[in-house]
């Protein structure tokens, strides 16, 4: 059964133009392709990675956090409570108002505390300040070193500046040892984002963040195996541009730079709509659709590369749109709204408006007992002073 499935998986005709088949793609002492079992060095390469990532944020990052002021929020902690733990982990974090007043009934405690309790349990899940501040250094390094690896990789290629050479003799273009390295190094490095996706910084996007792994693996791994390297090359530069400017605006954002953060997320913003939206569809998509027909007729392996590129493109426009509305906000504004895809804590007005209340009776009890305090006149009629304290604690004139 499982040599049936390897032999019909590994049919020529899913990953090759026609009239070209495996034999042709047979390596010898000068000419080196590809080969499927390349990839699975990607694995403990991505374990590696995650080594030195969390290497890197206990030595460098976390002290240096420290060093420009990142300070984690004091969160008050909810009381224990066996019932609403139980809940909270088997059941549901966000329970509706029917469950919560059936939660109220059985701890015997009021509602507001019941949803008191939710909140401070929701927010004590959350990550840490700077714990989003090492993730963003890790990523900032990373991408500056593949970016430019990628740039000194590839500017010498005919392919980078002229895209119809991606065709040039396809699919038998040997594979270079600068290109495989590179290619390996990304690869491994979208392998270690999926190791460390249930411990990383959950963001409102975190669903479209998994398509877009995936879909990143798949590429990766199906441009290799049928000798879309050229192409794949210049996804990767695509991808890794923008991506150098969005970490270090969220570096800023979290040191409180405002204006620093501002200025970059501008630049990310250009950059990335220029290169998602401009850049990506004529050199990636239209070089896949149209140059490439002109070499082979359609395959099995054109249509499934070409979907997985739309794929991308897709979710480019969907972060495009989440851009658009926060530069719109700070054009309007004139001040850059949250990032959208951050899980930000919820704020508990219940508790600040029980506070406020509290400081309201406060300050009428004082109230009360200053003007029962006051000396009476000589005449000995009671009149009140001339100065009455109100309850916000300002003096007004009588």
């Amino acid at each position: 059964m499982a040599r049936s499935l390897y032999h019909w998986l590994w049919q020529h005709e899913f990953w090759l133009p026609p009239g070209i088949t495996w034999e042709d793609m047979q390596e010898s002492e000068d000419i080196q392709y590809p080969q499927p079992r390349d990839l699975l060095l990607s694995i403990p390469f991505a374990l590696l990675l995650v080594v030195v990532r969390c290497a890197f944020e206990r030595a460098i990052a976390l002290p240096l956090s420290t060093k420009l002021g990142v300070k984690d929020k004091q969160k008050p902690k909810a009381q224990p409570n066996p019932v609403l733990e139980m809940f909270y982990s088997r059941r549901c974090k966000n329970p509706k108002e029917a469950e919560l007043l059936r939660l109220a009934g059985q701890c015997q405690l009021p509602l507001r505390t019941v949803e008191r309790w939710f909140r401070r349990r929701r927010n004590a899940d959350r990550p840490c300040l700077s714990k989003k501040f090492c993730e963003a250094c890790w990523r900032f390094v990373f991408y500056i070193i593949s970016f430019f690896t990628g740039l000194a990789v590839l500017h010498d290629k005919p392919w980078f500046w002229d895209h119809r050479e991606c065709w040039t003799g396809y699919p038998q273009q040997p594979l270079l040892p600068s290109l495989f390295w590179y290619y390996l190094l990304e690869l491994s490095f979208y392998w270690s984002l999926v190791f460390t996706l249930p411990f990383d910084v959950k963001r409102k996007d975190f669903k479209e963040q998994i398509v877009h792994h995936a879909a990143t693996i798949f590429l990766i791994s199906f441009s290799y195996c049928a000798n879309y390297i050229r192409i794949g090359t210049l996804v990767l530069v695509i991808h890794d541009a923008s991506d150098c400017f969005l970490e270090p605006t969220k570096i800023f954002n979290y040191m409180k730079w405002k204006k620093t953060c501002n200025s970059l997320f501008m630049i990310f913003s250009a950059v990335f709509l220029f290169s998602r939206l401009l850049v990506y569809p004529y050199t990636v998509l239209y070089n896949t659709y149209y140059y490439s027909m002109e070499i082979f007729q359609p395959f099995f392996g054109y249509y499934f590369v070409n979907a997985l590129l739309v794929i991308l493109q897709l979710l480019h426009v969907f972060w495009s749109c989440l851009i658009l509305h926060m530069v719109y906000k700070f054009i309007l504004q004139g001040t850059m709204e949250k990032d959208m895809r951050s899980d930000t804590e919820e704020s508990d007005k219940d508790e600040e408006r029980e506070k406020l209340r509290e400081k309201e009776q406060n300050g009428i009890s004082h109230f009360s007992s200053t003007t029962s305090s006051s000396p009476t006149q000589r005449n000995g009629s009671g009149v009140l002073s001339s100065r009455t304290q109100l309850t916000n604690g300002h003096l007004k004139e009588r």
